[in-house]
């Protein structure tokens, strides 16, 4: 689990485009990763990757307000 006090976190998001997708990387290192696909079941789905995010975020314990940086 990261906190801002214990890790740096970076959430990255793919959007409106094809294959939506959001990694984590804390500290340097992958911790989670989806495409948004996994979730819709929608092929190709280029909207914003809402369930992607909210699984990253919660495969690693992460807060949204423990993002230091969202990056697209």
């Amino acid at each position: 689990m990261v906190t801002a006090m214990t890790g740096k976190a970076i959430l990255g998001i793919s959007a409106y485009y094809h294959d939506s997708a959001t990694a984590l990387v804390v500290d340097g290192r992958i911790v989670a990763a989806a495409q948004e696909e996994r979730f819709t079941r929608k092929k190709r789905d280029s909207r914003f990757p809402k369930h992607a995010v909210e699984y990253c975020l919660r495969e690693d314990g992460v807060d949204l307000g423990d993002v230091q940086s969202v990056v697209f």
